[in-house]
């Protein structure tokens, strides 16, 4: 599709939060102090950790109209040598193939929630070890599949991971071809920032591209509603919610 059929972008300047179910429609009535200005949602993924029983369309309006706005992530297929047990992963010979099938069914499972296209949806990728050629070369295959097969839908491209590890991965990739356009970037030392601290190429994503969960954990109470946060700064696109 031609850049000039794209929907504008819709860009969050601020702090957000993430959490692991999305909280009810009270909750985020009460949070909406003005500390908070978004939302980031675990739209979909067979590895999702948590259930989304508060996560419909309604909410997303209703939210939506509340002044929130909203990052769709989505856990997707996890690398093969990373530890743990997840239940999607891929390998060298499925990276693009499962790449492919998560982004289709993230941008039906965005879509169904009422975000349209032009909206970001961001990949989850967990910590992995980079030093694993192989197994690093098979991540960059999955998630250029993924980001094409987005853009090829009308969706921008976003992706989480560990500046440490998969986030490096991707921020320090030589090859830039098909990568996503927003990198959002785990470091957990308290600083309220995506400037100071970028940790690679200061001519990366810039002009709103950028955002920065610095603090995890992080159990708050606002209007009598106690939720156990993480904290980001945000400078990135959001959901286009209609």
């Amino acid at each position: 599709m031609a850049a000039s059929t794209w929907p504008a972008q819709k860009t969050y300047t601020g702090r957000a939060f993430d959490t692991c179910t999305a909280p009810s429609l009270a909750a985020m009535k009460a949070w909406n102090t003005g500390f908070y200005g978004a939302v980031a949602v675990y739209v979909g993924g067979k590895n999702r950790g948590c259930a989304q029983p508060n996560l419909t369309a309604s909410w997303v309006k209703s939210v939506s109209a509340a002044g929130w706005k909203l990052i769709p992530l989505y856990v997707g297929a996890q690398p093969p040598c990373q530890t743990g047990n997840n239940p999607e992963q891929f390998t060298a010979s499925t990276a693009s193939s499962l790449g492919a099938s998560n982004a289709k069914d993230a941008v039906t499972k965005a879509s169904a929630l009422g975000m349209k296209p032009g909206s970001a949806i961001y990949l989850d990728m967990d910590p992995y070890d980079i030093a694993n050629k192989a197994c690093n070369d098979a991540v960059l295959t999955y998630v250029r599949a993924f980001t094409k097969t987005l853009r090829d839908k009308t969706y921008r491209a976003g992706y989480y991971g560990f500046s440490s590890s998969s986030a490096k991965a991707i921020a320090t990739a030589t090859n830039r071809t098909d990568l996503p356009g927003n990198l959002w970037y785990a470091l957990w030392n308290q600083k309220n920032t995506t400037t100071a601290d970028w940790p690679w190429d200061p001519k990366l994503y810039t002009n709103h591209s950028r955002a920065h969960q610095y603090m995890v954990n992080s159990k708050e109470t606002r209007g009598g509603y106690t939720i156990t946060v993480d904290r980001n700064a945000w400078d990135a696109p959001v959901a286009i919610i209609g």
